[in-house]
C-alpha cells in the first residue's frame, strides 16, 4: 500500500472550510486514492491539517500527485492555503492496507504523527524489528499506519491511536515498563531527526 501524507499550513480560523474542500477534491471523479485522515494539529506546529490519502500503486499515487501539482486549485484550498508540502511512503510490507475507521476500528479521537530519521542501511531493519515488536504493542493501543519515505531525506512515518492524551501518557509508559516499547534494538537505526505532533480528527476524516 502507498500513502500520501500532505500537510496544509492555513490562516487562523479556516480550518474548517479547508476541511469540506479537501474532502471535495479528494472524492471528485478525476481523483485517485482514497481519503483516510484528515486532521488539524493540536500539539507541535499548529495552524497545520494533515491530509492522508492512500493508494493500491505507485502509479496511482504519482498520477494523483502530477494532478494536484498542475490543478489551479490544489486539494480545492489554493486561495486558503500559505503552503502545501505532499510526502509519499510506502507502508511496511507487513502491514494491511489501512482502511477507514468504519471498517478497521481505529479510533482516536487523538491521533500521534510521528516521524524517524533512519540512518543508512537502517530501512530493512527497522521495517523487521517493527514486525517483531508491533503485535505486542497493539495490545496497548494502535498503529494506525508505519511507512517508509519514497522522497526527500531517508525517514518512516507512524501514527498512533488513542482515547485520549492522558491514556497516551499511560499507555507509552506502560510499553516502555513492560518492555515490549521501543523495539529492541531499533533505536541503533535512527538518528535523532524526530518529530511528534498531535491531531485531532475534522468532521470529514474517515479515520474518527
Amino acid at each position: 500500500m502507498y500513502y500520501e501524507l500532505a500537510t496544509l499550513t492555513l490562516p487562523f480560523g479556516t480550518a474548517a472550510q479547508a476541511a469540506t474542500q479537501i474532502q471535495a477534491y479528494s472524492t471528485h471523479p478525476d481523483a485517485q486514492g482514497e481519503l483516510l485522515g484528515c486532521w488539524f494539529t493540536d500539539i507541535g506546529q499548529l495552524n497545520q491539517m494533515l491530509v492522508l490519502r492512500g493508494f493500491a500503486t505507485l502509479e496511482a499515487l504519482r498520477s494523483e500527485r502530477d494532478r494536484t501539482q498542475k490543478h489551479a486549485n490544489p486539494f480545492g484550498c489554493g486561495a486558503i492555503f500559505q503552503s502545501l508540502e505532499q510526502h509519499s511512503y510506502q507502508g511496511f510490507d507487513w502491514m494491511k492496507p489501512l482502511r477507514p475507521s468504519s471498517e478497521s476500528g481505529i479510533h482516536g479521537p487523538v491521533y500521534e504523527i510521528r516521524t524517524y530519521g533512519i540512518q543508512p542501511g537502517g530501512v530493512q531493519p527497522t521495517i523487521d524489528l517493527w514486525a517483531e515488536a508491533v503485535p505486542a504493542r497493539e495490545k496497548l493501543s494502535p498503529c494506525v499506519v508505519a511507512m517508509v519515505a519514497l522522497d526527500g531525506p531517508l525517514r518512516f512515518n507512524n501514527i498512533w491511536a488513542y482515547d485520549s492524551l492522558n491514556a497516551r501518557s499511560q499507555i507509552r509508559a506502560e510499553a516502555v515498563a513492560q518492555g515490549i516499547w521501543p523495539p529492541k534494538g531499533g533505536p541503533a537505526y535512527l538518528t535523532t531527526n524526530m518529530v511528534s505532533t498531535i491531531a485531532l480528527p475534522t468532521a470529514v476524516s474517515p479515520l474518527k
